[in-house]
């Protein structure tokens, strides 16, 4: 009977940490309005303000990451591709935006010499 008995508190004191433990957390764990209310009145008012956006890139986020998840390749190689994609239309924009302001300058130099 003994170990029957070793056996039986061993169970009751794994259920108590196993079902109790998450239990006694989730009971001390205040709730999302209840973090808001100990802001300060600054933090809150800029939590209100960014809030938003902050939700906007997170799901901008989300929708990336499923994208690159269908990719056959892994996510970072993924990821690692578009942000090449992404650098080399900024050099293209920029390469373009200076051969204008170029063709500028040299209109406004012939318009220079031209009047004299």
């Amino acid at each position: 009977m003994s170990r029957a008995g070793t056996w039986l508190k061993m169970l009751i004191a794994g259920a108590a940490v196993t079902i109790g433990g998450p239990a006694f957390v989730q009971y001390i764990r205040p709730t999302d309005e209840e973090l808001f209310k100990r802001y300060n009145p600054d933090l809150q008012r800029r939590s209100l303000e960014e809030g938003e956006r902050r939700a906007q890139e997170f799901d901008e986020y989300v929708t990336k990451l499923k994208e690159w998840s269908r990719s056959d390749k892994s996510i970072w190689l993924a990821a690692q591709e578009q942000e090449e994609q992404k650098r080399v239309q900024v050099e293209a924009q920029r390469a373009q935006a200076k051969d204008e302001a170029r063709i500028q300058r040299e209109e406004m130099r012939k318009e220079l010499l031209g009047g004299k």
